[in-house]
């Protein structure tokens, strides 16, 4: 799944060196940290958060289909 968000994320950014992708282990959730350059937070948030929101829906699928409940942080 951390490969899934940074994959998605590098092919937004226009600095993909800068994406760093966390995972944090909250008892049966992990929540993913996802760090980018100030420049680039816009485009992976999207007009609305529309971007994000689909990042947060195609995690949604792959942790479901890991049997574990899973969710994402832009910072």
């Amino acid at each position: 799944m951390k490969e899934l968000i940074e994959y998605l994320a590098r092919g937004l950014a226009s600095r993909p060196d800068e994406i760093v992708v966390e995972a944090e282990e909250r008892g049966d959730q992990i929540v993913f940290h996802l760090e980018c350059a100030e420049q680039d937070k816009g485009r992976i948030i999207g007009r609305e958060g529309r971007v994000v929101n689909a990042m947060r829906s195609l995690l949604h699928v792959a942790s479901i289909r890991a049997g574990v409940r899973a969710s994402l942080n832009i910072e």
